[in-house]
């Protein structure tokens, strides 16, 4: 058992290494931040103290909200500030970017399905992350069961984030080079 947790350990890691997000656009939701310059001993409290009130501790109501509804929550940075525009702000810049109705239609299909995808997803992270919190609630936690279940979150939070940077990568065969260039101009990454 120790073997096969040092053996996926790194895989695992990554997925979790990105803290989640409320849209890119909007502050992030429920994590409270370890401020520098706290007291620490007795009277002090905990960075995550009123989180235990969440009914998934991991996951803010807002964040829980976002993974339901398909919301990109800042999963596809990795295209968006490289250059590779998003449909949904595509389509908020529509006008700018001088869209032909084809390319409006198949951005708004792009769009549907990526949400769509996202969302159903999005519904089974947020059920694997409630079977990992009754794990520790019920106090029914094993390593194996532990590792199990945060594998399988792992697992479902990946595959989000490629439903959306697959999004991004799309649009490329929708939009012309100067398109995308102006796209990147009008969101400021140029």
């Amino acid at each position: 058992m120790k073997l096969l947790f040092v053996l996926l350990l790194p895989i695992a890691i990554p997925a979790f290494a990105q803290p989640p997000h409320g849209d890119h656009h909007q502050p992030h939701h429920g994590h409270q931040q370890l401020g520098h310059g706290h007291a620490h001993g007795a009277g002090a409290h905990a960075p995550y103290a009123g989180l235990e009130e969440r009914s998934i501790k991991a996951l803010s109501e807002q964040e829980i909200k976002d993974l339901r509804a398909g919301r990109g929550m800042a999963m596809a940075l990795a295209a968006e500030l490289n250059g590779y525009p998003g449909p949904l702000h595509t389509l908020e810049l529509a006008r700018e970017l001088e869209l032909t109705p084809e390319q409006e239609q198949r951005t708004r299909q792009l769009f549907a399905e990526m949400q769509q995808e996202a969302g159903r997803l999005g519904e089974k992270l947020v059920d694997a992350e409630e079977a990992l919190d009754r794990l520790f609630r019920e106090q029914e936690a094993t390593p194996d069961s532990v590792l199990k279940a945060s594998m399988e979150a792992a697992e479902l939070r990946g595959q989000l984030r490629a439903t959306h940077l697959l999004s991004h990568l799309e649009m490329m065969a929708v939009l012309s080079p100067e398109q995308v260039e102006r796209y990147n101009t009008l969101r400021g990454y140029r």
